[in-house]
């Protein structure tokens, strides 16, 4: 869940000097659509057979109906399909265009230098079962809306995305190409900590359930490309939004699995024969250590939607978006 905190212009820090105490924001990530059970074990996920199952129950539906993204008019088989499984090796990243993003206000800033954090998130929303790529565009699409309609900022605040289903998609404009030139383009995912983190927000509600296999293993597989572009140390660089917010995101199950998926990522990377990216100069990585999570009980959640966006009658389905 992203913190509702974005510096998209002076009316976006105004906003952010007198809602701080009152909303967190939360985006969803995207990422191509990941292995089945085997692939995911293969990767070194920590879940096993039944932990990596959808058997939670869903929670409030984005349509407010159906537990569904509103689908894209036009959507067409290709949609209707999942979507190959990303890999470092390869990376497949899904462009605002192919989800069709509105245009952003003004262009997002971009840093001449590396992240020193990923900030792992999640949307808090229902732990939907479609998993096409049809779904994964719509949400993207949604997000964007709400963040710039109901938000009032420049753009969807988080630099990717992943689908339940494991599509990876772009976030913020600029995201991907600033990325792969080893830049970082200020998001708004983290309240104070968004000029040195790039944030990956994971559809979906991670409390109690475990990430579905698919999900984790492009969650696996964008942390590796990311360390690699950034030349990053996994066990160092990838916290939890909780680690520098007061919140409950990325939920309990998924923050308790982090230490798994550093250890499994630096595996990735010792194992992998494509080496980090080799770099013409230096990218300065600024110190943002994380502070430490908040005491059970202790203070706001500002990611508790439900203090916050009751009676949004005309977004349906919205009060468990934790931005």
């Amino acid at each position: 869940m992203l913190i509702a905190q974005s510096g998209d212009g002076a009316a976006g820090r105004e906003r952010d000097m007198t809602a701080v105490a009152a909303v967190t924001r939360r985006s969803v990530i995207g990422g191509a659509v990941g292995a089945g059970l085997l692939e995911v074990l293969a990767f070194g996920s920590p879940f096993g057979g039944s932990a990596m199952a959808d058997g939670a129950p869903a929670g409030p539906d984005l349509d407010g109906v159906t537990g569904a993204v509103p689908p894209a008019p036009a959507a067409g088989r290709l949609l209707d399909a999942q979507a190959p499984l990303f890999t470092a090796d390869a990376p497949h990243i899904y462009t605002r265009a192919q989800w069709k993003a509105r245009a952003p206000k003004r262009p997002a800033k971009v840093l001449d230098r590396a992240p020193d954090h990923i900030i792992v998130h999640h949307t808090d929303t229902g732990n939907s079962t479609n998993y096409s790529l049809g779904h994964a565009f719509s949400l993207s699409r949604y997000i964007q809306n709400f963040h710039m309609d109901k938000r009032g900022w420049d753009d969807t605040g988080q630099q990717l995305t992943i689908s339940r289903g494991g599509v990876v998609m772009e976030g913020r404009n600029r995201s991907l190409a600033s990325i792969r030139s080893g830049d970082l383009v200020v998001g708004a995912q983290a309240l104070h900590n968004n000029e040195h983190t790039l944030g990956i927000e994971n559809e979906g509600n991670y409390m109690r359930a475990a990430p579905p296999g698919r999900l984790w293993a492009s969650l696996l597989e964008v942390c590796v490309w990311l360390c690699r572009e950034y030349d990053l140390d996994p066990g160092e660089a990838i916290v939890g939004h909780r680690d520098y917010n007061d919140t409950s995101c990325p939920g309990d199950a998924l923050y308790s699995r982090l230490p798994a998926l550093r250890r499994a990522v630096a595996d990735r990377l010792e194992g992998s024969a494509v080496a980090s990216k080799p770099r013409g100069r230096p990218k300065h990585k600024p110190k943002g250590k994380p502070k430490a999570p908040p005491k059970p009980g202790g203070g706001h959640d500002y990611g508790n939607p439900t203090q916050y966006y009751q009676g949004d009658g005309d977004w349906p389905g919205l009060l468990n978006l934790n931005w």
